[in-house]
């Protein structure tokens, strides 16, 4: 029987008006240090978020997101910040920041499977959110 090992997560936000703070939940990012796991999965609805704001470029924001995976996966595309260690990443993607792709607040939680509980809070936040 596995072992449960704490995790932590955050909601990984876009947000078109920075000054209204509106946002549509795009995505998850997942750390769990015991197993040196940084993950992170998304989705862009253009239509949700066109209501939201109809002038934003789609492709500003996959570009956006596909840095911010590239980090978090250690890709070299992601710059410097992807050569930090696994916990490093995580706290550099999920600081406070004024930027279009932002994360919601950090919360931890116990689990034995990480690709699976990563899954089940992107079901639960952001498809069906």
């Amino acid at each position: 029987m596995q072992k449960k090992h704490l995790y932590e997560y955050a909601v990984i936000r876009i947000v078109p008006r920075v000054e209204r703070e509106e946002f549509v939940n795009a995505g998850i990012i997942l750390f769990c240090k015991k197993a040196k796991f940084l993950k992170c999965i998304y989705t862009i609805d253009a239509s949700r978020l066109r209501a939201v704001f109809p002038e934003i470029d789609i492709d500003v924001i996959q570009k956006n997101l596909e840095a911010f995976e590239n980090i978090a996966h250690g890709n070299a595309k992601g710059g410097p910040i992807a050569k930090l260690d696994v916990p490093e990443r995580f706290r550099w993607l999920t600081a406070s920041r004024s930027t279009i792709i932002q994360t919601g607040k950090v919360h931890p939680g116990l689990a034995e499977d990480n690709e699976n509980i990563i899954q089940r809070l992107f079901d639960e936040l952001v498809k069906n959110g």
